[in-house]
């Protein structure tokens, strides 16, 4: 595995363990116990986890979580510690970087940035270049459903647009912070919010962001 990508699973490991099972998570109607059966259907049962992304298929995601959420929360906790199956895609450095790094770490802050007391991670500028380089990929995917239009900046001043049209919203922050805004993660992210007043409140408040 990359090592952002390892960093990170463990990390998230760490975390969901020092918490327990029962623990709040920003993803809507999942506690720690969900988000980690979550994590590992992904990994491990990809006939199932094509539910995430083809409605025909969420009935049979749905089942297949309930079973592993079941299941000890120690034993997820260790499924994910020693990541996916010898023969699966996410063994694949370039795929395990490609899909993981962000995966784990917009996890990871799910688990955070519930908590009341939580104060953002410092993260050194490898992985914020990183995070930044997937998230150019990514953009447009995770904007697709935004209300308006809108713009990723850098402190820099680099830019991707994630969504084309008018009135135009720019989001500046880290890219850690704008990987968590993209994924749908507005209210918790850290980042300056410049645009149409109304166009804003539009944009903070919609669920259509990410995946």
């Amino acid at each position: 595995m990359s090592t952002h990508a390892k960093r990170e699973r463990l990390l998230l490991a760490d975390l969901l363990e020092a918490e327990g099972p029962d623990a709040p998570t920003l993803c809507e109607g999942w506690n720690t116990r969900d988000l980690a059966a979550h994590v590992v259907v992904r990994e491990r049962r990809p006939d199932a986890a094509g539910g995430l992304l083809i409605k025909q298929l969420a009935s049979r995601l749905d089942r297949v979580m309930a079973e592993f959420a079941a299941k000890p929360y120690e034993e997820l906790i260790q499924l994910i510690r020693t990541g996916p199956p010898r023969f699966s895609p996410f063994n694949l450095k370039q795929i395990d970087e490609a899909s993981n790094a962000i995966e784990f770490y917009v996890h990871t802050e799910d688990v955070r940035r519930a908590r009341p007391d939580w104060v953002p991670r410092v993260l050194d500028p490898v992985f914020q270049d990183a995070l930044w380089s997937r998230l150019e990929r990514v953009a447009r995917m995770m904007g697709r459903g935004a209300p308006t239009g809108l713009v990723l900046r850098r402190p820099d001043g680099q830019t991707v647009v994630a969504h084309k049209g008018t009135p135009v919203v720019t989001v500046t922050g880290e890219p850690s912070e704008l990987v968590l805004f993209a994924h749908g993660r507005q209210s918790v992210a850290d980042v300056e919010v410049d645009g149409d007043k109304d166009a804003i409140a539009k944009l903070q408040e919609t669920k259509q962001l990410g995946l």
